[in-house]
């Protein structure tokens, strides 16, 4: 029965794609990286010239409810997360900075490859969910290169900040106030009154042969007056010294190698309340700052740079030149980025990007759209199937009621008319020529309106108005023949053919008889109307109740099961939902059907009635005394 219905349902299904990286994972959705960000930042160019360190590149997707409306179906441990290469066959590195169920909000990274061609091209990433057996998938170091040496996105979960890279360099101390409402999910406040401190490691420390590189994005909070000066990022191991600061508006790079110091000037300013990308690339020829991935300062350096040290973060060591500021995403590289790389992170990661565009959500079995029948097919219980193949039943009923009435009605009303047409052209002296003495048609009660529709139509057998028409005359011969009988009985000299005449009674019982036989007509009219109005009333509370069996034995699997997933819960309830529909889909066409065909019999009911009224006139006029 099942193989059946679903038969039935399939042409509601559109085309299913080919191509699924593990059916085990039910959904998935798409992203688009666009290529035009990637032509213009230059790291297609490196790819072509294999300038590219790694394998890939970090890429921030943000997902929210305009552009993801299944947080529920992700479980809640994000273990069922995995996210895979455009030809949906690599698995890629990936891990979750935020995911927010309750705001519908989340923040993921993930390591994306950039083939040859990519500038000329959108690259395409799938992200899969909703297997409810899957186990973790995240690396967070694997998510960036064997260089990136601090990754630090001041989760609001963790009060010190913690480093996401291999390294793990996660020995912070300080005061400073981790929000949960940043740039990308937290972020840190500084207030200028102290120092954050990032312990001393092997992997933080500076060799400009090798290169270096800090970047974060800055938020200016408090006063950028010329001559101001507030430290971001200051490392020291007491002989040589690298920090970066802001004096008043403008940032700027102070180097102090053996009590030399030389300071480099950014010729762009940054704004307040508003976030920026900042980077220092120091290699072994030179020391530039960017700004937004653009070139504010560089200059040579004439001799390498080495220093180990803490690192510091918003004021110096004696907490003095506090910064005032939000800052986020603080990423350090024991390597010289590239200004491709650092284009590509500002355009990417702030809040305006268009990087990157999700596509509608795919269900197994339904990835060229996102109708998830299917799905819901698949998961409908036995007690279900019984209940729709009723539903179908009782549809089926219904809807050849609906069609073979309205054919019945339109070709009654169509008689009527073409009857009527010539009932009225009719005189006195040939009012009886219309009728057909052995017509069997008026036979209501015999009469099958199947045979009506699709018989003989050559004498208005179809029109109640001539049913009614050839019922009065024959009364009208009954009673006239009876009439002829009686007085050749009395007398032999009474002339048999004389005129005979009806008297009042007789006209009063043919009405009668008349009016007995227009309810009969009725009868035959709402013939079968009932079966509408059960499909009506019966239809909803027949999938309400197998609504109600699907609910209850969804949850008491749960309750077996002890597995209170919304992805175990939404499949076994949606298909509960399903018998509902079904039963809607029979009431509602059968709703408006019998609305119709009552109010098209209510008018020929009327016809009759008064086409009654009249004829029973003309009779007593033809054969009144």
């Amino acid at each position: 029965m099942r193989s059946v219905v679903l038969m039935f349902l399939l042409f509601m299904l559109p085309g299913m794609a080919s191509a699924w990286w593990n059916e085990e994972w039910p959904y998935r959705v798409g992203f688009t990286v666009d290529s035009a960000t990637l032509s213009d930042t230059g790291v297609g160019s490196e790819v072509e010239a294999a300038a590219l360190p790694g394998d890939g590149v970090p890429v921030l997707i943000r997902l929210h409810s305009a552009n993801f409306g299944d947080f529920f179906l992700v479980k809640e441990d994000l273990s069922d997360l995995r996210f895979v290469a455009q030809d949906d066959k690599t698995p890629l590195k990936f891990h979750v900075e935020s995911f927010d169920l309750l705001n519908q909000l989340a923040f993921i990274w993930v390591k994306m490859p950039v083939p040859q061609g990519a500038a000329a091209t959108p690259q395409k990433i799938w992200m899969y969910y909703g297997n409810t057996q899957a186990v973790a998938g995240q690396d967070a170091a694997g998510t960036y290169g064997v260089n990136k040496v601090g990754v630090y996105h001041f989760n609001p979960l963790n009060p010190a900040p913690v480093d996401m890279s291999a390294y793990q360099n996660s020995a912070v101390t300080g005061d400073a106030l981790v929000v949960p409402a940043s740039l990308i999910a937290g972020g840190l406040s500084l207030s200028g009154s102290g120092a954050l401190t990032i312990g001393q490691s092997a992997t933080l420390a500076i060799d400009s042969a090798q290169g270096h590189s800090w970047s974060l994005w800055i938020k200016p909070t408090g006063d950028l007056a010329a001559g101001k000066r507030a430290v971001i990022v200051s490392q020291s191991d007491g002989n040589n010294t690298l920090e970066l600061a802001l004096n008043g508006a403008l940032p700027e790079v102070t180097v102090i190698r053996a009590g030399t110091v030389a300071t480099l000037n950014s010729s762009l300013p940054v704004s307040a309340d508003r976030w920026q990308h900042l980077s220092l690339v120091m290699s072994a020829t030179s020391i530039s700052l960017y700004l937004d991935g653009e070139t504010a300062a560089s200059q040579p350096l004439t001799a390498p740079f080495t220093l180990g040290g803490p690192l510091l973060l918003g004021a110096k060591a004696d907490n003095s030149q506090g910064l005032v500021a939000e800052l986020d995403e603080l990423q350090i590289d024991r390597t010289a980025l590239s200004q491709s790389l650092l284009r590509f992170a500002a355009k990417s990661q702030g809040v305006m990007s268009t990087l990157v565009a999700a596509s509608k959500a795919e269900q197994l079995g339904n990835a060229a759209g996102t109708s998830y029948f299917m799905t819901i097919f698949q998961s409908t219980g036995d007690e279900g199937w019984v209940v729709i193949f009723l539903l179908m039943v009782m549809a089926v009923i219904s809807w050849g009621v609906m069609f073979l009435k309205a054919l019945f009605i339109s070709r009654a009303k169509k008689d009527n008319e073409a009857f009527l047409q010539q009932y009225r052209q009719l005189d006195n002296r040939h009012f009886d020529s219309l009728d057909v003495v052995d017509d069997d048609s008026a036979d209501v009660a015999n009469e099958s309106q199947v045979l009506s529709l699709f018989g003989k139509h050559d004498h208005f057998q179809s029109s109640p108005l001539y049913h009614i028409y050839h019922k009065a005359l024959s009364e009208v011969r009954n009673r006239v023949a009876r009439s002829r009988e009686q007085r050749v009985a009395l007398s032999a000299d009474v002339n048999a053919d004389a005129n005979l005449y009806l008297a009042e009674s007789a006209v009063n019982s043919i009405r009668s008889g008349l009016e007995a036989y227009v309810v009969r007509e009725i009868q035959a009219l709402n013939r079968n109307m009932v079966l509408l109005t059960i499909a009506v009333s019966g239809g909803p509370f027949l999938g309400l109740l197998g609504t109600v069996l699907g609910v209850m034995i969804t949850f008491a699997a749960i309750a077996a099961s002890g597995d209170v997933n919304i992805a175990a819960i939404a499949p076994g309830v949606a298909a509960a939902l399903l018998t509902t529909v079904a039963g809607l889909v029979v009431a509602i066409p059968a709703l408006f059907g019998y609305n119709w065909l009552a109010t098209r019999i209510k008018d020929m009911v009327a016809d009759m009635h008064m086409f009654t009224d009249e004829l029973v006139t003309r009779l007593a006029e033809k054969y009144s005394e």
